[in-house]
């Protein structure tokens, strides 16, 4: 056998060893003779099949994953994302829920040989990609492809309506799995939208043909990640010059991220107080994050790349073939302009939430901040319960909302990494399918305790002596 194929039977062994108590538990349901699932997840990426798996293992069988994309490119790793390596650190955890044949260490390891893992540094996304397919396969992930979700709706009586293009299904529970711009869109700023037509810009949130950079000057708005990996791929397809606009005064430095990583900030995160998340998810807009040093390398080896501070876009117009930016660093022409300034938070821009959305609470909703700790953009943010539920805006006319549990980037204030980043899979999915479990365990309770009243075998089935 292959390193992989041993690996999968000491995967199928582990899941045998670790499997009791065993049986499948929720009881079926029906409603006018069609079934009833115990989960849908919207999303059949990391987050979406961390938690199919944490639900396995909590003997919830009854879930099904519907991606719109087709398999191997849910998620952004083979489509829109233009960097070279997760910017995680390799030793990652999250979607095993803590068994080692299932870590990403070990898949690779037994994909690729204990040489290139000891000179690995940082995950190939396409092995991270290539890690998820093969995590899906042998959890057996109920997965179907190619459907889109286009709405969620109350059909009374604890079960949810899932509009899809395949027809309508019904849920118990529904989870949002979809990824960074989960709760919202990727868009362009108003000031490019309105100026520009849709050829002379994109957004970092959408595949890209960077040939369309060769011989162009661009201009790049935004200084996070992403901004300077499309910066480099731009440059890397023959772009004559990028130019890479920073509203802040200073490049960040510091990546808090890598402060969050540890146990109990992504377990107990949800715990804390509402004036604590706000002040932790504040200061985090204030500092940032910097690109990553090898990011920043792809960019800063051209001699065509230039990146600018205390630069904010002050207005953009089509002056004759020209795209012509009044920024804080002065007047720039540019042929094409790429928008890295991240998704919004907007509920109603997705189709399968705009049912939802006037329903929802925010953080605006239902917090006042300190004094100098206020934040248009926090307050934005979905107010979510402890097991990443949505709440109502105004209580008790729109009770349905709480069965709709919110796995994504939206998710950040609330629950702090326990939303889709790779950090927080393994606490979130955890959290998530604890919740899940013990709402349909209580939702049930009448059930459990007729079936414990009933039982009736027996274990006991010789009153005699013992046989020779």
């Amino acid at each position: 056998m292959t390193p992989l194929e041993t690996l999968e039977e000491q995967v199928r062994r582990d899941l045998e060893l670790t499997a009791y108590p065993r049986p499948a538990w929720v009881p079926p349901r029906t409603r006018g003779g069609e079934p009833v699932l115990d989960v849908l997840v919207v999303g059949a990426g990391q987050g979406g099949l961390t938690l199919a798996f944490a639900l396995r293992r909590r003997a919830i069988t009854n879930v099904l994953l519907l991606d719109e994309s087709e398999p191997g490119r849910e998620g952004p790793w083979t489509t829109y994302a233009a960097m070279h390596t997760l910017r995680t650190p390799k030793t990652l955890t999250g979607p095993d829920q803590g068994l080692p044949s299932l870590t990403p260490e070990t898949w690779y390891r037994a994909a690729h040989g204990d040489a290139a893992w000891e000179e690995l540094t940082f995950l190939p996304k396409e092995h991270w990609q290539d890690y998820l397919a093969w995590f899906r396969r042998v959890t057996e992930a109920r997965v179907r492809n190619g459907v889109r979700v286009g709405s969620i709706r109350d059909a009374g009586d604890g079960v949810l309506e899932v509009g899809t293009s395949e027809g309508t299904r019904l849920a118990r529970r529904v989870v949002l799995a979809t990824g960074l711009a989960g709760n919202g869109a990727w868009s362009a700023p108003a000031i490019v939208r309105d100026a520009l037509p849709e050829s002379r810009y994109v957004t970092t949130g959408a595949p890209v043909d960077f040939s369309r950079y060769a011989g162009q000057r661009v201009g790049v708005l935004g200084g996070g990640a992403s901004a300077f990996d499309y910066a480099a791929t731009a440059l890397e397809h023959g772009a004559a010059s990028v130019d890479l606009f920073y509203r802040r005064p200073e490049v960040p430095r510091v990546n808090l991220f890598r402060w969050m990583e540890f146990y109990a900030f992504g377990a107990h995160f949800p715990d804390l107080p509402d004036e604590d998340k706000w002040r932790y998810s504040v200061h985090f807009g204030r500092v940032n994050q910097p690109p990553p040093q090898q990011s920043w390398y792809r960019c800063s080896g051209w001699e065509n790349f230039a990146h600018h501070t205390a630069a904010d876009w002050k207005s953009v117009a089509l002056v004759g073939d020209d795209v012509v930016v009044a920024s804080g660093a002065g007047e720039f022409r540019f042929d094409q302009v790429v928008c890295a300034t991240g998704p919004t938070i907007d509920l109603a821009a997705r189709p399968e939430l705009r049912d939802l959305a006037p329903h929802v609470a925010t953080w605006g909703d239902r917090f006042v901040p300190p004094a100098g700790w206020e934040d248009a953009g926090t307050a934005s943010y979905p107010y979510l319960a402890g097991d990443f539920a949505f709440t109502e805006k105004t209580p008790d006319t729109a009770p349905w909302v709480g069965r709709v549990h919110d796995f994504t980037y939206g998710a950040r204030v609330s629950m702090g990494l326990n939303g889709n980043m790779n950090s927080g899979l393994g606490a979130g999915g955890h959290r998530l399918a604890d919740a899940l479990s013990r709402s349909l365990f209580l939702e049930d309770r009448e059930h459990f305790l007729a079936s414990y009243q009933e039982y009736d075998v027996p274990e006991l089935t010789d009153l005699g002596r013992p046989r020779e």
